[in-house]
């Protein structure tokens, strides 16, 4: 892969290779599965459970790995016993044998966390230590080589007409707007008087009917409230 900007692509072509790669075939479309009829699949999965087909036996090239108890079986043990193995892990715990590392170790220096454990002054003084005596670097060895012209010659570059041109703003008045208001009539409006039926006066007999009134719907609801209270104690009393 060539690192070149977009402007040497369209004069500096990528060379054809000469190994051509076949076409990869793409298939998205959903499986041909998803689309079959009820009685079709139906059928498909009561030949597998009375006649499964048979497979080769499976060939296992990578080493097993002894990972200890399932993540579901831990998930189905009571909450006593991951107390008791919390408790035997911590008084004594498992010996496992020495870990084999099969990468190269890489010197990545110092470790973001141990970075941040440090004090203020620690980093002000490497900093300081950096600006007055920085840390002299190899030279970088480039592998790509750079591109010559890549804005040709024969191109014009010019610069946007507000850039060029430098004058005052100049900012018009805004027209006057004509006045479409209308005027507003003050004079008081004599509003028509509607007349209204007299309202009659309480007597003394409407207040006692209605004070009658009154003591006997408390009656009722109070009988009501005794009767459900009887019916909830008696209903009590017989299931005990």
């Amino acid at each position: 892969m060539s690192y070149r900007s977009n402007a040497a692509e369209a004069w500096y072509p990528e060379p054809q290779s000469a190994v051509v790669q076949p076409d990869i075939l793409l298939d998205l479309l959903p499986p041909a599965s998803l689309t079959q009829p009820l009685w079709r699949s139906l059928i498909g999965n009561l030949r597998d459970t009375f006649a499964p087909e048979k497979l080769p036996p499976l060939q296992l090239t990578s080493r097993p790995v002894a990972v200890g108890l399932a993540l579901g079986d831990r998930l189905r043990m009571p909450w006593f016993r991951t107390v008791f193995s919390n408790i035997g892990d911590v008084i004594s715990p498992e010996v496992l044998p020495p870990l084999e590392l099969e990468s190269r170790p890489v010197d990545v220096g110092e470790l973001i966390t141990d970075q941040l454990s440090h004090f203020w002054w620690g980093s002000l003084l490497r900093n300081l230590a950096d600006r007055v005596s920085p840390e002299t670097m190899p030279t970088l060895n480039l592998t790509s080589q750079p591109i010559l012209d890549i804005i040709p010659k024969s191109w014009i570059l010019l610069p946007l007409w507000s850039e060029v041109v430098d004058g005052p703003k100049v900012f018009y008045p805004d027209q006057p707007k004509t006045d479409t208001t209308r005027p507003i009539n003050l004079q008081p409006v004599a509003s028509p008087v509607v007349a209204r039926d007299p309202i009659p006066e309480l007597t003394a007999g409407d207040l006692m009917r209605d004070i009658r009134r009154s003591r006997i719907r408390q009656r009722i609801w109070i009988g009501l409230a005794a009767a459900q209270i009887l019916f909830i104690v008696a209903m009590a009393l017989g299931k005990f």
